[in-house]
């Protein structure tokens, strides 16, 4: 982790990784490419962000074999408990503003998984999320007032960024809204 405590890319891959398995088990084969297709759609291929990552988590004891057998393609893995805790760690991790290509995987991750927390963290980690896309938003009203009379499409592109992340505020405050209803 970064020492704001928000993922590294590899990290990303590991949330995603423990994120599935917790889900249920899965061949290594099938695994690997359930990670590749997944990141692959949110940030573009990248060989980088698959293979390492997933080899350590077995080494790290956050995986294992579900069957007694070498970790082939064919073999089932699943998370192990300590895995599960690593898992908690990882969705419970910081995301840094702005949102870029690892920041929109890593939130993306955090909309899939989210559920796999107790409900009173998915509060707590949608809180932190719409308090991110408030700082976002004034970062981004304030650098569009600033190049207010600039030439060119700077203006535009701000004005898009800034559409954007006032949607994915409501949408976000939106489900806190229906989280607190189920808690209520």
């Amino acid at each position: 982790m970064y020492r704001d405590n928000s993922l590294i890319p590899s990290e990303a891959v590991r949330l995603l990784a423990l994120g599935i398995l917790a889900s249920g088990e899965r061949s290594y084969g099938s695994l690997a490419g359930e990670v590749r297709h997944f990141t692959s759609h949110v940030v573009g291929p990248s060989l980088d962000l698959v293979a390492p990552p997933l080899e350590l988590l077995r080494v790290e004891g956050l995986i294992e074999a579900a069957e007694d057998s070498d970790l082939g393609d064919e073999t089932l893995l699943r998370v192990t408990d300590a895995g599960l805790a690593a898992l908690s760690k990882l969705l419970t991790a910081n995301v840094r503003a702005p949102v870029n290509d690892i920041n929109k995987l890593i939130l993306t991750l955090k909309m899939r998984f989210l559920h796999l927390l107790p409900e009173a963290e998915q509060k707590l980690q949608l809180e932190v999320l719409i308090e991110m896309s408030e700082r976002e938003l004034v970062r981004l009203t304030e650098l569009r007032a600033h190049h207010a009379e600039d030439m060119g499409h700077l203006s535009e592109w701000l004005d898009h960024g800034t559409a954007e992340t006032a949607a994915r505020l409501a949408w976000l405050n939106d489900l806190l809204a229906r989280l607190d209803d189920r808690l209520a």
